[in-house]
């Protein structure tokens, strides 16, 4: 997958929505991703409202660049009904990862901002998106056309390869 090797993290959209077909491309990718016992513990809130993607730009000094996005996704995870509570955030960074590829791969551009675990910024996602007690946000992906362009960097390193033969 070329996207593996192209993804970068954005923080400059163009004004510019993104279309409905292109979100739920996104929305069905990040769904495909693995979940421990397929529990699925994940729950997306889909937001263009200007005022409620402002409120989430202030969830963290990191999370300005989301006030210029014309679409913030927020991944949540359930706190009910699940049967390996103790991994819903490994699933839930798989979906994040399935969507940052997906992104890419319909030539726009999108960041992971951390929510959880920290509870100061996860307060104030669940504020601004009014969740209800059973959902807790697990990250901010604000999503868009790219203004800004550059190569991933090749990470790569010999060094951390042990082969044990």
């Amino acid at each position: 997958m070329k996207e593996i090797f192209e993804r970068i993290s954005v923080r400059k959209f163009k004004d510019i929505p993104v279309e409905p077909e292109k979100i739920e491309q996104i929305l069905r990718a990040a769904m495909a991703a693995p979940s421990a016992s397929n529990q699925q513990p994940w729950e997306f809130y889909v937001v263009t409202d200007k005022a409620t993607i402002k409120q989430l730009a202030g969830v963290s000094p990191y999370a300005a660049c989301a006030e210029n996005a014309p679409l913030v996704i927020i991944p949540c995870y359930r706190t009910e009904g699940l049967r390996w509570e103790e991994t819903v955030h490994i699933d839930l960074a798989c979906a994040v990862e399935n969507m940052l590829l997906e992104i890419t791969s319909l030539g726009l551009g999108g960041v992971w901002l951390c929510a959880a675990p920290l509870e100061d910024r996860m307060n104030k996602a669940e504020a601004a998106l009014m969740l209800p007690d059973k959902l807790k946000p697990f990250a901010i992906v604000p999503v868009g056309y790219p203004d800004e362009s550059r190569k991933q960097q090749d990470r790569f390193d010999t060094k951390r390869v042990h082969y044990i033969r």
